[in-house]
């Protein structure tokens, strides 16, 4: 009995193992019906694995498959009668056909002249050449008559007209960017002494940062100042303000030119 497999949960060892003992209190119920609950659960938690597992498959099975109607757009196309043709008018002129081709020689043939006609040709001698007349003479006349011009007076040379470059650059792409006079700490200075912090954002407790961009013109100048981002309370137009009164920048180079550039910086608001 030893060497066979031991089974705790058949009925004899439980005769044995609760011997003398209170077989009502409930563990041996327990353990005598524990083989059977341990099949029970094992075959629902199957079936329901299973079923879990091909529901995505079973509704697509039963679920009918809606026709898809692909919507057409009617265009409505208005084509307008040609106007009308005036009788009066001439019809063109017919087209005249190209002229023929005509064969061209690349080298002519010489001309081959008798011996007879050829001796009695003598060249010409210095004297005849001195008597021919090889063009029109020089005719001397009036130094006192006025000079007149036959040709049409014109206006000169002309020079070519310098095109003015009017192109915004970015300042990240350019050889030297425009600067402030003293550098930017300078400019943050200048934009410190000279906000004035408005009534409004004071009154609302309006604090943060605009963001206001403009162009830095050849001459320095700023120009074309914007808000690109707004604050509120009266802020944007002072940032505005501020740099429109400011001094004029170094401009930019490019090219060994100077260009126009467009800058955008960062003007915070905090309250003290």
């Amino acid at each position: 009995m030893l060497g066979k497999k031991i089974d705790l949960l058949k009925k004899d060892w439980l005769d044995v193992v609760f011997a003398g003992k209170n077989k009502d209190y409930g563990a041996y119920d327990l353990r005598q019906r524990s083989a059977s609950n341990m099949a029970k659960s094992l075959l629902i938690a199957s079936t329901a694995f299973v079923l879990l597992f091909l529901s995505p498959k079973i509704a697509s099975f039963f679920k009918a498959e809606e026709p898809m109607v692909e919507e057409v757009k009617q265009v409505e196309v208005i084509v307008q009668p040609p106007p009308p043709v005036n009788p009066e008018t001439p019809p063109p002129p017919p087209v005249e056909p190209p002229p023929p081709k005509q064969d061209q020689v690349k080298f002519p043939p010489p001309i081959v002249k008798p011996d007879e006609l050829v001796r009695d040709e003598e060249p010409p001698t210095i004297e005849d050449l001195k008597k021919a007349d090889p063009g029109q003479k020089t005719i001397a006349g009036d130094p006192d008559a006025d000079i007149v011009i036959a040709t049409a007076a014109g206006d000169g040379p002309k020079q070519a007209a310098v095109v003015e470059d009017t192109k915004v650059y970015d300042f990240q792409s350019l050889e030297q960017q425009p600067v402030y006079p003293g550098g930017m700490e300078k400019f943050y200075d200048y934009v410190g002494k000279a906000v004035r912090y408005p009534d409004m954002a004071t009154q609302n407790n309006i604090q943060g940062t605009v963001l206001v961009s403009f162009t830095v013109e050849k001459d320095g100048s700023l120009t074309d100042v914007r808000v690109e981002r707004k604050l509120g309370g009266g802020t944007d137009e002072e940032a505005m303000r501020v740099l429109r009164a400011s001094k004029k920048w170094i401009p930019g180079i490019q090219n060994g030119k100077r260009v126009r550039v467009r800058y955008t910086i960062p003007i915070g608001f905090k309250l003290q």
